[in-house]
């Protein structure tokens, strides 16, 4: 039936040139976005899912800014503790010289204090954004003084709660230099250094402790001993100023080292504490250390002790002793920091990996197949043409009636 009111070949090829030029439409917006999901009405579930992961990718980019600022500061607080170590090895030698025989102790001091000047300088330079690592208030201070971190990741956990991580250190007495507040860091905390006295090993009920106790020539424990009516035998290794009687009174030295002595107690065999025995006398009685007589000391630190051509060799012993007490301290908190660098290039690496494994879970998700997409393309634009032709030629079907008025 021919009809100059309804066309159906006209309307059925104009339908299909819509369909047509609709998917067109939408693969063009997909080769120009290169995404085959670029909106929630396209799959809301996929898009909702790169959405989401797009704005973690981007708490994730963050978080490699704040790990090249974490990396800085403890690249500077490490640099700044390998510095100092050089620095208290110098002093150790220093001091090492100030033990030979005739050396003028003030010359060398004037080199030390130049040192100590420097061990300062340094821990006060040792400072990126405002943190330093080197020295801090550990005296009195608050947890902000002392608790230090590095942001590590950005979590996103099975129930969809977000939290950050971070990798924790603890400024404290045995990694920080200076405590600005007090004297408790490596290079200020005092160490009691012996004068005159010497330093006894005394074994007390099988635990063995170190004491500080005033030491004696033979000559000062002869005088004493004569002085108050004994009898001081030279070659003999105890002396006492009251002689022995049964009644552990007695009150008297014992030598422990040539031309070095110290004070001592008598002490009745049978009734014997478990203070260990340094010598037994003829009466069978026994001395024991007085570990009470305790020798003059001075406390002094890395980063101010001084000394001078009366500085004795217990003395100087005793700073060489605090001095490597440190430098072992000093390595332990580098070693600490290094691990800490490493650890923190590890993370820098593991979270660019993470970056571009979920830029590629995104993209599988919504990029568009460009290959599949062209090829697609060209079939519309060829249905196009077609569509086209056959609305041409249902329009002009209705021409053909006019014949029949002929």
């Amino acid at each position: 039936m021919s009809s100059i009111l309804t066309n159906g070949s006209a309307m059925a090829a104009l339908s299909t040139l819509r369909s047509i030029s609709a998917s067109l439409d939408d693969t063009q917006s997909r080769i120009s976005s290169g995404l085959r999901v670029g909106g929630a009405a396209d799959n809301a579930a996929y898009w909702s899912i790169a959405t989401t992961m797009r704005s973690d990718n981007a708490s994730l980019s963050s978080v490699q800014d704040a790990l090249g600022l974490g990396a800085a500061k403890v690249d500077t607080a490490y640099s700044g503790m390998n510095a100092a170590i050089e620095v208290v090895k110098e002093i150790k030698a220093k001091l090492t010289a100030a033990t030979e025989d005739g050396v003028d102790k003030t010359k060398i001091q004037e080199e030390i204090s130049q040192l100590q000047d420097q061990l300062g300088s340094i821990a006060e330079a040792a400072s990126f954004s405002g943190e330093n690592w080197l020295q801090a208030k550990l005296t009195g201070g608050l947890a902000s003084d002392t608790d230090k971190g590095v942001v590590a990741s950005f979590v996103r956990d099975s129930s969809g709660a977000v939290s950050v991580k971070k990798v924790d250190y603890t400024l404290s007495a045995s990694n920080v230099l200076f405590d600005t507040n007090g004297n408790t860091g490596i290079l200020d905390q005092t160490t009691n250094i012996a004068g005159d006295g010497v330093v006894v090993n005394v074994n007390d009920g099988g635990v063995t402790t170190s004491h500080n106790l005033k030491s004696y020539t033979t000559a000062q424990v002869s005088a004493a001993v004569t002085g108050a009516g004994g009898a001081f035998d030279a070659g003999g290794d105890i002396a006492w100023t009251v002689a022995g009687d049964g009644a552990g009174a007695g009150v008297g030295y014992v030598k422990i080292g040539d031309d070095t002595w110290v004070a001592a107690t008598e002490q009745d065999a049978a009734a014997n504490a478990t203070q260990e025995v340094f010598a037994t006398d003829a009466t069978n009685f026994e001395w024991q250390i007085n570990t009470a007589d305790v020798a003059a000391s001075t406390a002094m630190s890395v980063s101010a002790f001084t000394i001078d051509n009366t500085t004795t060799a217990t003395e100087l012993s005793g700073l060489l002793s605090m001095v490597d007490t440190a430098l072992k301290s000093m390595t332990s908190a580098a070693s600490q920091l290094g691990s800490l660098n490493s650890r923190i290039g590890i993370q820098e690496e593991f979270i660019s990996n993470l970056t571009d494994s979920i830029d590629k879970g995104i993209g599988r998700l919504v990029d568009a197949d460009l290959n599949e997409e062209s090829t697609r393309l060209k079939a519309l634009q060829t249905q196009q043409q077609l569509a086209i032709q056959s609305l041409s030629i249902a329009n002009s079907s209705s021409q053909n009636v006019l014949s029949l008025f002929r």
